[in-house]
């Protein structure tokens, strides 16, 4: 492939009515876009989990419900696809190696957030099989994930700027309001989530403290017991 057919693939097709394919790839980039967002928030967390559990695992459960909704636009493009409905078909497939990636990546996704909500839920620590199911899963779902990112990177930023920068009655808004309004759906209820799941975050964090599983809080509680206490003489 030519690099111009290369950046014309990476580019994407011209944005439409708003129907078919084109709508389905709006809402596609609408929530990719603000997984993109939620993701950065998460990242942060990870720096820090000592710190920022409890948020870590707010965030995670709040990127569930955008990440579903996700998965079912692309899945309904695949459907339609693959069953012969003339308009995806005219607009075409994704690259050759997105579509060999696009399994690995959804398995991995699955593993990564039903791992991650198990482990919460089941109050299971560090060390246990299912923390190193979610940690060896993010970092495979962190590898593809970034391909994937790379390839839409230049894609995503124009399709959410023709569908939010224009005026209502402008060509593409068809269907407009269903998109950002299953997006935002997607948010309220992830956000929802999030909250109820704050006791179950607080409870893992005070069995699984800062250290734990590391060695660092044996040498603290060793250090605590060999210093004698202010007020109380030292025994021997």
């Amino acid at each position: 492939m030519s690099a111009v057919g290369l950046w014309a693939q990476v580019r994407g097709h011209a944005m439409t009515d708003g129907h078919g394919p084109d709508g389905n790839e709006r809402l596609t980039a609408l929530t990719a876009a603000a997984l993109v967002v939620l993701l950065a928030l998460e990242g942060v967390t990870i720096v820090s989990l000592s710190t920022l559990l409890t948020p870590h695992i707010f965030i995670g459960v709040v990127l569930i419900p955008p990440v579903l909704l996700k998965l079912g636009s692309t899945g309904y493009r695949f459907v339609r696809y693959y069953t012969g409905d003339r308009s995806y078909r005219d607009a075409g497939p994704p690259a050759t190696a997105l579509r060999m990636l696009a399994p690995l990546l959804v398995l991995l996704t699955v593993a990564v957030f039903a791992s991650g909500v198990a482990l919460v839920v089941a109050g299971s620590g560090h060390g246990s099989t299912l923390f190193t199911v979610h940690k060896a899963s993010f970092i495979l779902w962190f590898i593809v994930a970034a391909i994937h990112i790379v390839y839409y990177v230049f894609r995503v930023p124009r399709i959410v700027g023709a569908e939010s920068g224009r005026p209502p009655r402008a060509r593409g808004a068809a269907n407009r309001g269903v998109r950002f309004a299953a997006l935002a759906g997607a948010l309220v209820v992830g956000v929802g989530l999030g909250l109820a799941f704050l006791p179950s975050a607080h409870t893992w964090e005070r069995k699984n403290p800062p250290g734990h599983g590391d060695g660092r809080a044996h040498v603290v509680q060793v250090a605590r017991a060999a210093t004698p206490r202010a007020g109380r003489p030292s025994s021997g």
